[in-house]
């Protein structure tokens, strides 16, 4: 029940730990931190040349069980999150039927226990079957084990609506995840509105859709004093809001992917009517995509997600107009983040490894994970963040990323859940 990590560099954000380390986990606990640690008869990985570090916990995630499991499932889910060095995935209610109560909240619960390799964080619904028009019984689920609630896929129109999920999951300490999107803007568009979609005929999606939305959920926020989590912003304009909650010392919180951070509108003038570059919100302009990067930068942005959205090869192969949106990203959320983000733009490895880890621990109070620390649960990544690679095969049911065969940087080498290796690269 030994296993004995020696030779990497261990960081550490929340205590400015970065240099050479051993750590030695036992019964699924990390039970030792020290320069040197010589055992004999012991499981030993030597992580020369590697990073060792918390492993990452993906706050948003479609696993799609239940309803559809052809897309993904929660073993498969889970076997490609262990691919990208991630030990715990939130896996949002828009499943069908969709996670609004306790008994779904426990299949859930029990699926992971039963199939999953790392940890599986329920979020449920905010309003029954996720229709925006009547709350959940929120303590219930709270009692059953989930983490936030959100609508996800859907935003909350109601703003009395929101205000009562703000004000109900205060009572119990639960941040509500707001996908941010008025619909009466953005019904039927596809991508981004801008020279782009005029130039392939394509109708757009204004980024006021998203901009209104999150600045009444930020008003609503200082109402209410909930706890508000708002996810994968892409606009310039957005952040700016967010930043000026955060100024008033208002209980918000936010995410970025990577897709949004690496990918711009252009890439669908580069490959028209691709629809891996299809998603919700779509990719928008090249000054968003800046505005995203120095917002880590400047800790504006608390989280880096993946918004892993499986779906099938016959779904994506539709035209553009009828595809669904999403791409996956779980296998691919650490090493974007090391290629562009520590490699390109020189933010400190501290610094992204903060928002994959401490950052999603701290918000969403998990106990005893996101952090290397004596009695924490083991769970680690260990990677190379100089060792290229080109991104061909995916361990998800589902293959629909617009980053294949990019080279990357970041090879997970040891992902290890709970003390157990559960993924060897």
């Amino acid at each position: 029940m030994k296993l004995l990590i020696k030779n990497g560099i261990l960081i550490e954000p929340s205590k400015n730990i970065e240099k050479k380390l051993d750590l030695l986990i036992e019964n699924g606990k990390i039970v030792k931190i020290t320069d040197k640690i010589n055992l004999k008869n012991v499981e030993t990985i030597n992580a020369k040349n590697c990073v060792v570090s918390a492993g990452l916990i993906d706050i948003h995630t479609h696993l799609r069980e239940p309803g559809n499991e052809e897309k993904e499932t929660i073993a498969s889910g889970t076997k490609a999150a262990a691919c990208g060095g991630i030990t715990g995935v939130f896996c949002m209610p828009n499943t069908n039927p969709p996670i609004d109560d306790q008994a779904s909240v426990e299949f859930v619960m029990l699926k992971a226990k039963s199939e999953g390799v790392v940890n599986v964080f329920p979020v449920g619904a905010v309003t029954k079957n996720r229709q925006g028009e009547e709350l959940t019984e929120i303590g219930e689920l709270k009692k059953a084990g989930v983490v936030a609630i959100s609508d996800d896929g859907e935003p909350i129109s109601s703003s009395k609506i929101m205000r009562r999920a703000l004000e109900y999951s205060k009572m119990f300490n639960l941040p509500v995840i707001s996908h941010c999107e008025d619909k009466s803007l953005s019904k039927g568009g596809v991508m981004n509105e801008g020279r782009v979609s005029t130039l392939l005929g394509l109708r757009g999606i204004p980024k006021e859709a998203e901009e209104i939305m999150v600045i009444r959920d930020i008003i609503l926020a200082s109402l209410t004093g909930g706890r508000l989590h708002l996810t994968h912003l892409s606009t310039k304009k957005s952040i700016e809001f967010v930043k000026q909650a955060k100024e008033q010392k208002l209980n918000v919180t936010c995410d970025v992917t990577p897709h949004h951070m690496f990918l711009t509108e252009d890439y669908l003038e580069k490959y028209p009517y691709d629809t891996n570059f299809k998603m919700n919100p779509p990719l928008r302009t090249e000054e968003d995509v800046e505005a995203l990067i120095d917002a880590v930068k400047d800790d504006i942005v608390d989280c880096i997600a993946s918004d892993h959205a499986p779906h099938t090869v016959e779904e994506k192969n539709k035209e553009f107009d009828l595809a669904p949106f999403g791409i996956i990203g779980l296998e691919t959320l650490l090493p974007l983040c090391i290629t562009f983000l520590y490699h390109k733009h020189k933010i400190p490895l501290s610094k992204i490894l903060t928002k994959l880890t401490n950052n999603p621990a701290k918000i969403f109070s998990l106990s005893n994970k996101g952090k290397i620390e004596l009695g924490y649960d083991a769970d680690i990544v260990i990677f190379d963040p100089n060792e290229e690679y080109v991104l061909k095969n995916f361990i998800s049911k589902s293959s629909n990323s617009p980053f294949i065969g990019w080279k990357l940087k970041g090879k997970i080498k040891y992902t290890i859940c709970n003390g157990k290796v559960v993924f060897k690269g």
